[in-house]
C-alpha cells in the first residue's frame, strides 16, 4: 500500500540459511546493521510475528496508530498484518524473536489478550533475558550443527520464553488451567474449548472480513452458533463476536485511509460495504467522525511527527528485518 508520502512494505518471512524451522532470533544491533538506510522508520506490514525485547536504552515504536516508548524491561509483541515501524532504537538493545504464525499455534488466546507492548520489572526481565538467550543459542546450533537441532525443542523454548514474558491476565499456556477451565490470568487457557473456538472464528475473520460484516455467515461456515462463537470470543478477549468481527474491519480501514490514497468509495468496496453510505455510518458509529475527517487527521499527524523527527535531525527511511 501506498500513497505520496508514505509505502507500507510489505514483509514476508525468509528465514535466514540454516533457519528451516520458522523461528529466527537476532538483536536490535543486528537490525541496525542490515538496515544501513534507516527504512525501519517508516511503516512496514510483516507476515509473522516479532517478539522484541529490551535490555537496554530508549526509543520508540509504533503500532497501527499509537505510538509506545521504550526503555529497559519493554516487550513489544508484532502480529502478522500489523502497520508498525521503529521509530528510534537507535541506543536500544536486546533479542528480536521472529517467527511463523503456525510455529507456536497453541498461544491463540495469550497472543490475543497480550498489548503490543507492556513492562517487565527487572527480575522478570533477567529472566526472560536468559530464556531469550538460550533460544538464541539453540538457534545458531542448527547452522553450525544442523543434527542436533528440533523444530520440537525450538517451540518449547520459544513457548517458555512467551510464558515468562507475557503480562497477568493474558492467559496461561497451553495444560495450565484452574479448575474452572480458565487460565490463571481469568481467560480461557491456549488449549481450551473456548481458545479453540475462537481459534477457527479469528482465522476465519481474518479470511472473510472484506465480505462477511455479519457474525451469523462465521457461525454457519464453522458449524456454532452465534452465541458459542459470542462466548468464545469474550472468554478470550473480553468482547463479543461482533465486537471483534468490527473492530478488524474498523482497523483495516484506518489503515486503508492512513496509508493510501484509495479514496473514501473505494475504501468501502474493498471492505465489502454496499456503498460508501453505509461504510461513512459504520465508521461514523465506531469512532465518533467520518472516515474522510479521519484521515485528514491522521495526515495531519503524521506531518507533525515528521516535523519533529526533522527538527530532531533524525533522517527517516522505511523497512525492518527483512
Amino acid at each position: 500500500m501506498e500513497n505520496g508520502h508514505l509505502a507500507v512494505r510489505r514483509l514476508r518471512y525468509l528465514p535466514a540459511v540454516g533457519s528451516p524451522y520458522g523461528v529466527e532470533v537476532l538483536d536490535f544491533a543486528a537490525l541496525r546493521a542490515m538496515d544501513p538506510q534507516r527504512r525501519r522508520t517508516l511503516p512496514q506490514r510483516p507476515d509473522f510475528h516479532v517478539l522484541a525485547l529490551v535490555g537496554s536504552g530508549t526509543g520508540g515504536h509504533e503500532a497501527d496508530f499509537r505510538a509506545h516508548g521504550l526503555r529497559e524491561g519493554s516487550v513489544v509483541w508484532i502480529r502478522p498484518g500489523t502497520v508498525h515501524r521503529w521509530s528510534d532504537v537507535e541506543t536500544v538493545d536486546g533479542p528480536l524473536v521472529l517467527f511463523r504464525p503456525a510455529f507456536l499455534p497453541g498461544f491463540t488466546a495469550a497472543e490475543a489478550a497480550a498489548p503490543v507492548c507492556w513492562e517487565l520489572d527487572a527480575p522478570r526481565l533477567d529472566l526472560a533475558l536468559l530464556a531469550a538467550g538460550h533460544l538464541g543459542r539453540e538457534h545458531r546450533a542448527v547452522a553450525v550443527t544442523p543434527a542436533r537441532a528440533s523444530g520440537e525443542l525450538l517451540s518449547h523454548l520459544l513457548a517458555a520464553l512467551l510464558l515468562r514474558v507475557l503480562p497477568a491476565g493474558t492467559g496461561a499456556g497451553p495444560g495450565e488451567a484452574d479448575g474452572d477451565g480458565r487460565g490463571a490470568g481469568g481467560t480461557a487457557p491456549s488449549g481450551g474449548r473456548h481458545a479453540e473456538v475462537f481459534r477457527a472464528y479469528r482465522t476465519a475473520v481474518e479470511e472473510h472480513f472484506a465480505d462477511w460484516h455479519h457474525v451469523t455467515d462465521y457461525a454457519r461456515a464453522l458449524g456454532h452458533d452465534v452465541r458459542t462463537l459470542t462466548r468464545a470470543t469474550r472468554a478470550v478477549t473480553g468482547e463479543g463476536a461482533k465486537a471483534f468481527l468490527d473492530q478488524r474491519v474498523l482497523l483495516e480501514a484506518k489503515r486503508i485511509l492512513a496509508h493510501t490514497d484509495v479514496p473514501v468509495a473505494g475504501c468501502a468496496r474493498r471492505l465489502g460495504f454496499a456503498d460508501a453510505g453505509n461504510f461513512t455510518t459504520f465508521f461514523r458509529r465506531q469512532t465518533g467522525i467520518p472516515p474522510g475527517a479521519w484521515r485528514e487527521g491522521a495526515e495531519a499527524g503524521r506531518e507533525g511527527a515528521r516535523a519533529g523527527r526533522e527538527g530532531a535531525g533524525a533522517g527517516a527511511l522505511p523497512g525492518g528485518p527483512r
